[in-house]
């Protein structure tokens, strides 16, 4: 036992270290200026998209887990909130065989929920990332493809940022960078028009947006929302 006692004073901070508490900031976490999205209890700062209220069916929270029934209805949900430069991360989860995204970019005028969107789907089973790199996990969806993204297979938790910053976008999974792209760069107007966003007048450009997590009708979880806004 004395021996143990070393290394386990050397690992409880190393615990500590990595945010052993769901849903919640440290200290330097807000001293950085960072916000929750979601406390892990309530749905609190969320609504239905087109709507006012949050929706009364199809999601739920999960052992602290924001949780999108299988097949549950209740359409996107996205933040009361909305951000211009901002750094987002969250830990999700998804079904085997399943299908969702985090959008962003999102203007409720054009009466869908298209935006850019960061792909989260089962890349071994779902038939949507079988079309290709452009469907797959941490896609600029349908647009630009991750380079090596070190995704976790259905029902593992991974960890994701986007960050956005004035003209510049970046994409990152379980710690790894994977894509970034400029906003009304030739690279991003040639992925357009390659899209199934070819017409989308909006689509490529920047404005303040909310976060939107998306109802594919697979079950899917949402943990650790947390944002900060950017200096331009």
């Amino acid at each position: 036992m004395r021996l143990l006692l070393p290394l386990l004073a050397a690992l409880i901070p190393l615990c500590a270290a990595h945010g052993a508490t769901p849903n919640a900031l440290t200290p330097e976490q807000r001293q950085d200026g960072w916000t929750l999205l979601f406390d892990g209890r309530s749905t609190e700062g969320w609504r239905g998209f087109g709507k006012k209220e949050f929706p009364p069916a199809g999601w739920d929270i999960e052992n602290g887990w924001l949780h999108h029934k299988p097949k549950g209805g209740g359409g996107d949900i996205l933040t009361m909130r909305s951000f211009r430069n901002f750094e987002l991360t969250f830990d999700w989860r998804i079904a085997p065989g399943g299908n969702s995204g985090v959008k962003y970019f999102i203007d409720e005028s054009r009466g869908a929920p298209i935006g850019h969107e960061y792909q989260v789907i089962d890349d071994a089973a779902h038939p949507d990332a079988s079309v290709g790199p452009k469907r797959q996990t941490s896609a600029l969806y349908d647009a630009l493809p991750p380079q090596k993204a070190p995704v976790r297979k259905a029902g593992e938790i991974n960890t994701s940022r986007i960050l956005v910053r004035d003209r510049h976008v970046e994409h990152w999974l379980n710690g790894v960078k994977v894509l970034d792209y400029e906003l009304g760069s030739p690279e991003l107007a040639t992925a357009k028009a390659a899209s199934k966003f070819k017409t989308e007048a909006r689509w490529g450009t920047g404005f303040p947006t909310p976060i939107l997590l998306q109802d594919h009708s697979d079950e899917v979880w949402f943990q650790n929302l947390r944002i900060r806004e950017l200096k331009p």
